[in-house]
């Protein structure tokens, strides 16, 4: 999948995040770059990867995030069978809890 999107334009946002060192400097730049609709799309779709991956079923899913059963199953799909984006980021995540 990288492949498909990979592109210096591409290279250049991701490696913008990298540099990012805390909490309000994130919120700051996505704010500059995205929506607030997008922002909170992206959020929703981490919450039902985590849920997923926590054994919720899709409508306890739904109801918590608003997010169609369509969107959930490509969150799942991409738990699955995606390149394992969700699979480093989510016991990051637990570790810093």
């Amino acid at each position: 999948m990288a492949d498909k999107i990979r592109d210096e334009q591409t290279d250049y946002l991701f490696k913008a995040i990298l540099t990012l060192n805390d909490l309000d400097e994130c919120y700051a730049f996505f704010e500059d770059l995205c929506t607030i609709s997008e922002i909170r799309e992206m959020a929703k779709r981490l919450t039902a990867a985590r849920m997923l991956n926590n054994n919720y079923i899709y409508s306890e899913i739904a109801e918590k995030t608003g997010l169609s059963t369509a969107t959930i199953s490509r969150v799942n799909r991409c738990l699955k069978y995606g390149n394992d984006g969700y699979a480093a980021i989510l016991p990051r995540l637990e570790r810093r809890k």
